[in-house]
């Protein structure tokens, strides 16, 4: 498993090891509830070199990469970014990405446990075209800002994010150093990246703490993740997942031109909806592992995908719902679990 750039940087600061989408990094910083209310209600900020970034060159760059995902690269606009699914042609999932238009060059970023696979994947599509795919993880990599308090801390430090929307970036000269600092579409509050060379992440992630921001490790990333509703790739969002079944029509364009598994996604938008969907549990009683089924009477209506405890003793669960047979507020009980289906986000 890879280490991120700033992996040595925290755990000789304090941070606990862990690993996470296939990195390793810090787990957490000692106190997993202080973490997690920084992100809720002040500024934490998160090794995100976990994140692959591959860059595509190459005169047909657009139309080759518009023609591979499933949202609309060909009007992306230099300074801005989309979030994409990849899919095969039945219309499954093979992958997930964020896009940004650099202007010269795409900059795709996604897991590092998917980034492999995904490259593999791409680079199987180039045939004709004047398309280049390299992987720049090792050179760049990036730390999360996250909190209602991130602007402010981002001020401190010197990147002002307030000429930043939801999926821009824009580049940056700070105390010498090129950056780049991008505004995310957010997992329940604000949420930035800043992408830096590797080799500068640990100055970066020092005058980030000096401003005010405190150290948030992977386990409380994730209790943002799951509280917000957002799957994950591997987790859940699985090779046999539909688009429209995990819930991010965030993901889709329907105007863009043809791509590898429209047909399909198209088929299930003019039906109206598909069988299952992402869904949220507030679980009571025994702890359900990912992968657990949930029955109404004796059939199976749900699944659990992504379990989390909270600090204040909720668990709390991401996972898939049958439409026709299960709605909001429900009740599922299986062999001592006992879990309320939800809307997402959670409350």
């Amino acid at each position: 498993m890879p280490a991120t750039a700033l992996y040595a940087h925290l755990i000789n600061s304090g941070g606990r090891a862990g690993e996470y989408c296939g990195a390793a990094t810090a787990a957490n910083f000692g106190d997993v509830a202080a973490e997690f209310q920084a992100l809720r209600s002040g500024c934490g900020i998160a090794d995100a070199g976990w994140r692959a970034r591959f860059v595509i060159t190459g005169a047909d760059r657009v139309r080759w990469l518009n023609g591979m995902v499933t949202n609309n690269i060909r009007d992306l606009q230099p300074g801005a970014g989309v979030y994409c699914f990849v899919l095969n042609a039945q219309g499954r999932i093979q992958g997930d990405l964020y896009c940004w238009n650099r202007g010269d060059y795409l900059l795709a970023a996604t897991d590092a446990e998917q980034a492999v696979h995904l490259y593999e994947l791409l680079e199987r599509f180039i045939v004709m075209d004047d398309v280049q795919l390299s992987d720049v993880s090792a050179q760049l990599t990036s730390v999360a800002v996250m909190g209602p308090a991130a602007a402010e801390v981002l001020g401190r430090a010197g990147m002002n994010p307030a000429d930043l929307a939801p999926l821009q970036f824009r580049d940056r000269s700070w105390n010498g150093i090129d950056v780049t600092l991008a505004q995310l579409d957010g997992v329940g509050v604000p949420e930035y990246e800043i992408w830096v060379a590797a080799e500068d992440c640990a100055l970066l992630w020092d005058a980030l703490i000096a401003a005010g921001a405190r150290a948030v490790g992977a386990e409380a990333y994730e209790l943002m993740r799951i509280q917000s509703g957002r799957p994950r790739i591997g987790a859940d969002i699985r090779e046999r997942d539909l688009p429209q079944e995990t819930g991010q029509q965030r993901a889709l364009n329907f105007a863009k031109g043809c791509y590898l598994g429209q047909e399909i996604v198209e088929r299930i938008r003019s039906r109206g909806q598909v069988h299952r969907r992402l869904t949220g549990f507030v679980v009571q009683g025994a702890r359900p592992q990912p992968g657990m089924k949930l029955k109404s009477g004796e059939r199976e209506v749900a699944e659990i995908t992504s379990v989390a405890d909270f600090p204040d003793g909720t668990v709390l669960g991401l996972g898939y719902t049958r439409m026709d047979a299960v709605q909001p507020g429900a009740v599922l009980e299986v062999n001592g679990t006992r879990a309320r289906v939800c809307e997402l986000p959670f409350d």
